[in-house]
């Protein structure tokens, strides 16, 4: 009972990474593009940030969609994937600060710490049983 209780949790988590990954890389590649002079980062690293977010999204649905019984690695695999994806968002920002405005230093702020919580649950759910 206990694992399939565990094992809806994490197929749910999946359904969240997915779902946040398209809507960062609407954000990223649709909206931030669209106001790139008000952000301040260089379209060709939004898009780049974006197209990495869509096969993230990809691998997160595809995992919600087919709930693979190996489900923690998985997760570990995405949760790793989170955490080197937000220490190249914030390579980009550092790299082009002078760049940035405030607005886009805190839209990547925000960013960073919303997938850092997230990976860090993702990778509590896999120590999980």
């Amino acid at each position: 009972m206990r694992k399939t209780r565990i094992a809806k949790r994490a197929s749910v988590l999946f359904l969240i990474d997915g779902v946040g990954a398209l809507v960062s890389a609407f954000f990223l590649g649709v909206v931030l593009v669209h106001y790139q002079s008000i952000i301040g980062m260089p379209s060709n690293v939004l898009l780049l940030l974006a197209t990495i977010a869509v096969f993230f999204a990809l691998y997160s649905l595809s995992c919600y969609y087919f709930s693979p019984i190996n489900w923690r690695r998985f997760m570990r695999g995405i949760a790793i994937a989170n955490l080197i994806y937000c220490c190249l968002t914030g390579c980009m920002v550092l790299l082009f600060a002078d760049m940035l405005t405030h607005l886009g230093i805190a839209y990547f702020f925000i960013e960073i710490l919303i997938i850092i919580a997230l990976a860090r649950y993702e990778l509590k759910m896999t120590r999980m049983l």
